[in-house]
């Protein structure tokens, strides 16, 4: 059996990813929630009535599964299931035929919205109380240059909720789009201090400023952001550094970026390209500055997990900008997290390949294609970017990632090996030790698997993932069997809520003769990972060894009818020959 990896393991550069999501906006507090009429939560709830069994209205008795209802529940499956397309289809056919159902117009709206459909405008224009059809309808106003029909209807949003916040500084750039900076400005003008969200009101001032040759206001609102979130951040750190390259120096423009950007390793790749083109103005015109806006309070939102929301108004954002890398970025990685890989890599396909963000774009593009079973095509980019980028380490990193979830492991040691020589400081590169540990592990070369797991130990002691594989793998093979215990008992005070630490430090007591303790831990993490066959056959092997004989039978089938490994399949059909052959011995022995 093999040692399996946490969480913490498995998502590693995840993490590192999503810590962009994160700082690509200045989001200088959070928003609130959204205002009424909005969504909040899965936007594949139930729609009032037709939930509890009302269905959209019929003008006849006769209503067929294979008509409309039919086509309404196959939409709510669609929606469960975060196929976006096909809901917005299904329920745009429905609700053409039940105008007067509210609650789901709604849900229509958004899942038309979610999938990206143009042909939603038509719909919004029939909700005249629903604040997301308003802000759709204004961007359209903005993008055909009528600013004043805009502005009309950003004023007239309700002030509650996220649009209470929104609303000054979509009417601010409304405004600006019409040519007048000096109202723009006034209308943020008294939100610029003294508040909790005073940076991001100064940002926005500040771009509008930038925008309308107001030098010396603008150097005093960018001041005064910069002060208001004084953190790393890489929106404002861009806007920051352009800023200073065009009215300072190139050095005070690049320290600024490498400050605030430089230290997120999901941006290293990048950083060229970022430094290269410091001076290039962010926000060009009162379009993108709405985009802006949008892409702003998506960010808040992310962190606040109102991620359905969030989708609505990136989508509102990449259709005022389509070239804005961030939104693209933020909205790829929460299609994603929600199961929808395919979109998330269509989402960053039309990114220009001359953009500052292009290589971050395409290896998140190049995850989730293979998250979508593309990674064949995935495999191949990775090394055409390997060759462009030679000096950097996450293509063959990644790359080692994907041929090791396809099981080829010495292809997948090759890759980190590659990415080992090119990563620096040694410090930084733990885990592609530990990830080339793995897959050494895994092709069945203890030798080197075992030296890249203590190297990566070396570089990161406090690391629970290391400490669980090591401490296991030496467990397993009954090698070091008190210092794997020690690591492990470590790894579960880092992580004490980590099912697969807990099934290691089980397996080590059992291996060290503490069988009591070893049924508890056991059992704890069979409640945690209650799907896990390896973990449900540890409690088996424990079970056996206190004399539970019959519970190590049930648990021992139930590991094998969890579809484990051919290893873990093996060692599982062998335990229980191994009981059966007994029960047989004993009943030959019976009077």
């Amino acid at each position: 059996m093999h040692p399996k990896p946490t969480q913490v393991a498995r998502s590693l550069r995840r993490i590192s990813w999503l810590s962009l999501t994160v700082l690509c906006a200045c989001a200088a507090g959070e928003p609130q929630s959204p205002a009424p009429g909005m969504v909040a939560g899965n936007v594949g709830g139930p729609v009032p009535g037709a939930a509890q069994g009302a269905a959209p209205s019929a003008a006849g008795a006769d209503l067929e599964l294979t008509g409309r209802f039919g086509a309404f529940l196959e939409g709510q499956f669609a929606l469960s299931t975060q196929n976006m397309p096909l809901a917005a289809d299904r329920l745009m056919a429905v609700v053409a035929d039940d105008p007067g159902n509210i609650p789901l117009k709604n849900q229509t709206l958004l899942a038309a919205i979610l999938a990206g459909r143009p042909d939603v405008s038509r719909l919004a224009r029939q909700m005249p109380a629903n604040p997301i059809a308003r802000m759709l309808l204004a961007n359209r106003d903005a993008s055909a240059g009528n600013w004043s029909a805009a502005e009309a209807i950003f004023r007239a949003l309700p002030r509650d909720g996220s649009t209470d916040i929104m609303q000054p500084l979509l009417v601010a750039w409304a405004q600006q789009g019409a040519g007048h900076t000096e109202e723009a400005l006034k209308t943020l003008r008294g939100l610029t201090t003294g508040q909790r969200l005073s940076g991001l009101y100064a940002l926005h001032a500040a771009l509008i400023a930038d925008q309308g040759g107001r030098t010396a206001e603008a150097g005093r609102l960018y001041g005064i952001a910069a002060t208001a979130e004084p953190g790393g951040n890489l929106r404002l750190g861009q806007l920051l550094a352009s800023w200073n390259a065009r009215h300072g120096t190139a050095a005070d423009a690049i320290r600024i970026l490498d400050e605030r950007v430089g230290g997120t390793p999901a941006l290293a790749i990048a950083m060229p390209a970022l430094r290269k083109q410091v001076a290039a103005i962010m926000v060009r015109d009162a379009r993108e500055g709405l985009a802006e806006t949008y892409l702003s309070f998506a960010a808040g939102l992310h962190q606040q997990q109102t991620d359905d929301f969030a989708q609505v108004l990136l989508q509102f954002a990449i259709a005022l900008r389509p070239d804005s890398v961030p939104s693209r970025l933020l909205l790829a990685d929460i299609q994603g997290a929600v199961g929808r890989p395919a979109a998330a890599a269509a989402t960053l396909t039309p990114i220009n390949p001359d953009d500052s963000l292009a290589a971050v774009a395409r290896l998140r593009r190049d995850i989730f294609a293979n998250e979508a079973h593309q990674s064949d095509a995935a495999i191949v980019d990775l090394r055409q970017m390997a060759t462009a980028y030679p000096s950097r380490p996450e293509p063959l990193a990644e790359l080692g990632d994907i041929l090791r979830n396809e099981k080829h492991f010495k292809e997948a040691a090759a890759a980190y090996s590659g990415a080992i020589l090119r990563a620096a400081p040694a410090a930084a590169a733990w885990h592609l030790f530990f990830e080339r540990g793995i897959a050494y592990e895994r092709a069945h070369d203890w030798p080197h698997a075992e030296a890249d797991l203590k190297q990566a130990l070396e570089l990161a002691p406090e690391q629970p993932a290391i400490l669980n594989y090591l401490g296991y793998a030496w467990a397993d093979r009954g090698k070091n069997l008190d210092r794997a215990r020690a690591m492990l008992e470590r790894a579960a005070q880092l992580q004490p809520n980590d099912g697969a630490i807990i099934d290691s430090l089980g397996w080590v007591k059992l291996r060290t003769g503490d069988e009591a303790g070893a049924v508890a831990d056991l059992e704890r993490a069979a409640e945690m990972q209650p799907e896990d066959a390896e973990v449900n056959g540890h409690l088996g092997d424990a079970y056996w060894a206190v004399g539970r004989q019959l519970e190590a039978e049930n648990q021992w089938r139930r590991a094998l009818n969890l579809h484990p490994d051919a290893d873990n399949a093996a060692h599982l059909e062998s335990r229980l020959h191994e009981a059966l052959g007994r029960a047989f011995q004993s009943t030959q022995r019976t009077p």
